[in-house]
């Protein structure tokens, strides 16, 4: 499902019109956004978890000539499932 899909569906199950679903989506992925630049975690109980953790140095290597590099550490975005989505991903 894209974003245009996304959008036409969430219009349908709140009954309104897909300019305003638009506008609600890019509300909710701006406030995420926000959060998740100050370093907040987004908890939406039962769908899921929005967090950021720092992923450590480590070591990998270069796919093509096998040698050894370091990857350097940085911020990453983790995103946990909650009890109802985990549940809806096993009736598929």
């Amino acid at each position: 499902m894209n974003k245009s899909e996304l959008i036409k569906r969430m219009a349908e199950i709140a009954d309104v019109p897909k300019v305003t679903a638009e506008k609600l989506l890019d509300a909710f992925m701006e406030a995420v956004e926000e959060a998740i630049s100050k370093g907040d975690k987004v908890v939406l109980v039962g769908f899921g978890s929005f967090q950021v953790v720092k992923r450590a140095e480590r070591e990998g290597r270069n796919p093509r000539t096998g040698e050894p590099i370091k990857i350097p550490a940085k911020k990453v975005i983790k995103f946990k499932p909650g009890k109802r989505l985990e549940e809806a991903a096993q009736k598929s």
